[in-house]
């Protein structure tokens, strides 16, 4: 009770039932209190990353001049160049670059939050599995947000490769519009590198076999490179395959953790 009592009383969640059972309005007071602790550690993050935003800034352009490098070395003819366009650009450039350095940043706070909002629910055993859960998610959640950082250069001289080469052309790159494509293509990738923790929670919890995910694997790959193809703003070849192999090849070390989980509980129900 001592925490609790830190808490407003308005924002304070139900306290938790020994079966987890909760009626609707819990758990709609359960929802509200992990949502405003979310976002509430988002924005401290992105408050403190301001501090650092012209770093963050040199950062984010790294892909861009790296592009520029394989350019010149793959078609001299072209000359590509940032601008910034209106007024208010700059400022809004700023609120999306910290705001996104903030999710990444809080990243092991909203995980944790959702972990709590599904904890009422389990049972002691089950817990421990969202521990691990937990330990896992957040360190392939900032490696996904790595790897989208890292194909971008890439994926960016790809895309400008199909500029007609036949005459000297200087390609002008909006900045706010090239960061913000960089920055959702970064927080896809860590979406999607999340996908095979969801699939051995599932698991583990009961819901889904390893059998099942084995009769589904085809389509689960098929939806992958879907989902690649469609979630991937830059739309490059090379973006949607530096996303969807890195999945299906998680999905498939997802379903290996999931048959070596179920040998092991029917061996213990067995014994």
């Amino acid at each position: 009770m001592g925490k609790r009592n830190f808490i407003p009383k308005w924002l304070r969640p139900p306290a938790a039932t020994p079966d987890g059972v909760m009626s609707l309005a819990d758990h709609l007071r359960e929802v509200r209190y992990r949502l405003i602790i979310s976002l509430a550690a988002v924005i401290l993050a992105a408050v403190v990353s301001a501090i650092w935003y012209e770093q963050l800034y040199q950062l984010l352009l790294l892909p861009y001049l790296r592009a520029v490098q394989l350019l010149a070395e793959s078609d001299p003819n072209l000359h590509p160049s940032t601008v910034i366009s209106g007024v208010v650009t700059p400022f809004t450039l700023a609120l999306k670059t910290c705001a996104t350095a903030g999710l990444a940043v809080a990243s092991p706070v909203w995980i944790y939050q959702l972990w709590k909002f599904v904890v009422p629910a389990l049972l002691a055993k089950e817990k421990r599995y969202l521990t691990i859960f937990l330990a896992v998610a957040i360190p392939l959640f900032l490696a996904g947000v790595a790897v989208g950082y890292y194909i971008m250069p890439q994926g960016i001289s790809v895309m400008l490769s199909f500029t007609p080469s036949s005459v000297p052309v200087t390609n002008l790159l909006e900045i706010n519009q090239f960061l913000s494509l960089m920055l959702q293509l970064m927080l896809i990738f860590g979406l999607g590198f999340l996908m095979p923790v969801v699939v051995v929670g599932l698991n583990l919890l009961g819901v889904v076999s390893a059998k099942r995910l084995g009769k589904v694997r085809t389509y689960v790959i098929f939806g992958i490179f879907v989902f690649a193809a469609v979630a991937t703003p830059s739309t490059d070849p090379f973006s949607m395959l530096a996303l969807s192999v890195p999945m299906v090849l998680l999905y498939l070390i997802a379903e290996i953790i999931a048959r070596v989980h179920d040998r092991r509980a029917k061996r213990t129900q067995s014994a």
